[in-house]
């Protein structure tokens, strides 16, 4: 998407990202907080520094795919020991 990307939409939480440091997120009265993956039954799956790394991670892949002209690949994350056939690195 180029263009003004809409943010500031969660009143529960911010959510900013600096390049050299990743995502920080905080609650309105600015306390760390922690992002989660949450199944569709409500279970937390994933939790912590390692989501927040890897929606970082998966961010950025898709974006320097994007400035490399391949802005269309898919970046996805999966379970240690697996491979997806069309996952690309970045």
């Amino acid at each position: 998407m180029i263009g003004e990307i809409p943010t500031g939409t969660l009143p529960g939480a911010t959510i900013s990202a600096v390049i050299f440091e990743g995502l920080t997120i905080t609650t309105p009265d600015g306390k760390p907080a922690r992002l989660a993956i949450i199944d569709e039954n409500g279970q937390v799956i994933e939790a912590g520094q390692n989501v927040e790394r890897e929606a970082w991670n998966v961010s950025i892949a898709s974006y320097k795919n994007f400035l490399q002209g391949n802005g269309h690949l898919r970046v996805q994350t999966e379970p240690p020991g697996t491979r997806h056939k069309n996952n690309k690195a970045a």
